[in-house]
């Protein structure tokens, strides 16, 4: 009996843990929030919640037509969605411009549903848009990197009206520091983000 209770227990707690729900990207109390995809959430979140001024980075899915997506099926490349990073931010400490910059930075905005060792559509590269303001950030910082030659190949990055975003399943979210020792997190994301940070300018947090 008690095992066949803690085997009920268990599966609750994995299906709380693997469920999605829309996440609300209203801006609250004089904060902001950006959405971008670049590859592997897992990487893409760490470089955010490393830099001064952003409160959080959420994993999630958008961009797709799939109504509540899972990890297992976005990965499926079926989905329309791609591992995107929601991004609540303090424009005070950080502006969406930077956050824009950071984002080339972070990944290369070149390959075609792909970012590093990871293929399909559910990677490919999206900055999205709230509104007209930010959509022009985003268009002038790719015509002054494409004319710059900082990339071997010319910027292939969607452009794109922010549209729904699911929060990703409980275990995704701090992967990185939640599993240090995960081989993808030692071989990837964490040479990733180190490449980053030697090259970066701006304000990292002190405990990152």
């Amino acid at each position: 009996m008690k095992l066949t209770i803690y085997i009920l227990v268990l599966m609750v707690i994995m299906g709380c843990s693997s469920k999605t729900e829309k996440l609300s990207l209203a801006p609250q109390n004089g904060k902001a929030v950006a959405v971008f995809a670049s590859g592997c959430f897992w990487c893409t979140e760490h470089i955010f919640e490393s830099i001064v001024g952003v409160e959080e980075a959420i994993s999630g899915y958008s961009g797709g037509t799939v109504k509540d997506p899972y990890y297992e099926y976005v990965s499926s490349n079926k989905t329309g969605h791609a591992e995107s990073v929601a991004v609540f931010y303090d424009p005070k400490l950080v502006s969406y411009k930077e956050l824009v910059a950071i984002f080339f930075a972070s990944h290369n905005p070149t390959t075609p549903d792909q970012q590093g060792p990871d293929r399909g559509s559910s990677y490919r590269s999206v900055a999205f848009y709230a509104n007209a303001t930010e959509k022009k950030i985003i268009e002038d910082q790719i015509k002054e990197l494409n004319n710059s030659g900082v990339f071997d190949a010319l910027i292939i990055t969607e452009v794109t009206p922010r549209a729904v975003f699911y929060e990703a399943e409980t275990y995704h979210q701090d992967y990185v520091i939640n599993n240090p020792d995960d081989p993808y997190v030692r071989g990837v994301s964490l040479p990733r983000y180190n490449k980053f940070i030697k090259s970066y300018k701006g304000k990292i947090k002190s405990n990152q």
